[in-house]
């Protein structure tokens, strides 16, 4: 009745008040003495008066007992669901807010026609009267109970082509459902991942609750980890990345010009070292060539180009006389 009635749910004319009218009824019936009193004197006698002190022979006197409902029916069920609003029990972030769509039941949880809502909590109903046990207040299977099962943590290697310009990588997950009587299935979903231009190694993107759905436990968030795949011509510096030129001993004593790729294909650069001696520690940077920066995809890093000086094997008698000869000690 509690789900049925609830406002959240129920916005037919007179929902509020058979809600307040099953708060009360809870409250009286779940009470050992106010529903004795109620059995036996009627709620004329539990409101009037007529119920009342315990006397000798084990009943009531009449004399001086008085009960009138608080008028706060969300405060009733918050002692019963840990939350005043027991669709929390269902949904992962509540029925009627944003969010609340990670079910853990099979069936719509409003149809109580053939089921006991509340045995969800795993309490019965004694005496065939369809009140929940008072022990319900302190059950281990209230939603704020509930326990987050670990996030599973996965790498998303990006290359750098797709750094440069941004994509979107499609993951597909299959995770468990499992309902309340433990039968299970096997679900399957597309994950889309949008990296954005410039994003950095170690990027984190979370899909919350998107784990393994089991009754009683919040599913686990899927992580992803934005991750450098190797690169067969640049390495990655932050939003710079670098080139290595392989060039002879001849071209780094005599000077050359150098075609550097980019990561735009057809859009190589050509360096004009001539006349220049390139020695190990010699680097060049080509502005503006490098990764989109993540917070201002307008502005770029720089291509660094370093070199890789190719010495000869070996050299003759009278190559190196020459060489002696020409170049300083």
């Amino acid at each position: 009745m509690a789900l049925k009635y609830h406002p959240d749910k129920n916005k037919e004319a007179g929902a509020e008040e058979k809600f307040k009218d099953v708060a009360e009824a809870y409250e009286v019936l779940s009470d050992k003495r106010k529903r004795q009193i109620y059995d036996q004197f009627g709620e004329e006698g539990l409101k009037g008066g007529g119920g009342g002190s315990e006397g000798p022979g084990g009943g009531f006197d009449g004399q001086n007992f008085s009960y009138s409902f608080h008028g706060d029916p969300r405060a009733t069920f918050a002692q019963f669901f840990g939350t005043s609003n027991p669709f929390d029990a269902f949904f992962g972030g509540g029925s009627g807010v944003p969010g609340g769509t990670q079910f853990f039941m099979q069936g719509d949880p409003m149809d109580t026609a053939d089921t006991n809502p509340f045995d969800i909590f795993g309490q019965g109903f004694t005496d065939g009267h369809r009140i929940p046990k008072a022990q319900s207040f302190s059950n281990p299977s209230s939603p704020k109970r509930r326990k987050k099962d670990p996030s599973i943590e996965r790498d998303l290697p990006i290359s750098l082509e797709d750094i440069n310009s941004g994509c979107v990588k499609k993951m597909k997950i299959s995770k468990r459902i499992t309902d309340m009587s433990g039968q299970g299935r096997t679900e399957e979903k597309v994950l889309e991942v949008k990296v954005k231009p410039g994003w950095k190694a170690g990027t984190k993107i979370t899909f919350e609750k998107e784990g393994d759905q089991f009754p009683g436990r919040v599913p686990a968030d899927i992580i992803f980890y934005i991750r450098d795949k190797p690169h067969k011509t640049f390495t990655r510096e932050g939003v710079d990345i670098k080139y290595t030129a392989n060039i002879s001993l001849k071209q780094a004593l005599q000077g050359c010009q150098v075609i550097v790729p980019t990561l735009t294909t057809n859009h190589n650069q050509h360096l004009d070292l001539t006349a220049q001696v390139i020695n190990p520690k010699t680097t060049r940077r080509i502005s503006g060539h490098g990764l989109p920066h993540p917070k201002e995809p307008q502005r770029r890093g720089d291509l660094i180009v370093d070199f890789d000086i190719k010495f000869p094997s070996y050299l003759s008698r009278a190559s190196t006389d020459v060489l002696s000869d020409i170049l300083p000690d």
